[in-house]
């Protein structure tokens, strides 16, 4: 399985960004997807998760602001960010896990000036 993450980029404070994770098989039926980002001095950290139901889990410092979500006919996951802040910059990687198999993207560099 292969993930190829795009969409990230240089943004002011509380601009938006929308991530988007472009898998190579079908996502119908992988029940864990989601976004987790790593900052500089920091440990890769989860940001949202999806399961195949719907239910979503966001980190706390996220919550309101960014949406998970997925489109099955495109074999894609998303990330919608809003009112970003200067403690958002990271790099975000997104992720799904097949059976017991963790698969991981390259990675998308978001940079959040204040």
């Amino acid at each position: 399985v292969q993930l190829q993450a795009s969409g990230g980029g240089l943004v002011q404070a509380g601009g938006s960004l929308k991530l988007s994770c472009a898998v190579s098989r079908n996502i119908f039926s992988i029940n864990g997807m989601g976004w987790y980002r790593q900052a500089p001095g920091k440990q890769r950290e989860l940001v949202a998760r999806l399961t195949s139901t719907g239910t979503t889990n966001y980190a706390d410092s996220v919550k309101g602001r960014f949406t998970i979500s997925r489109d099955n006919a495109k074999n894609t996951v998303y990330l919608q960010m809003n009112s970003l802040r200067a403690e958002d910059t990271a790099v975000y990687y997104c992720n799904v896990r097949v059976g017991v198999i963790d698969y991981w993207g390259q990675g998308t560099l978001v940079t959040v000036s204040s």
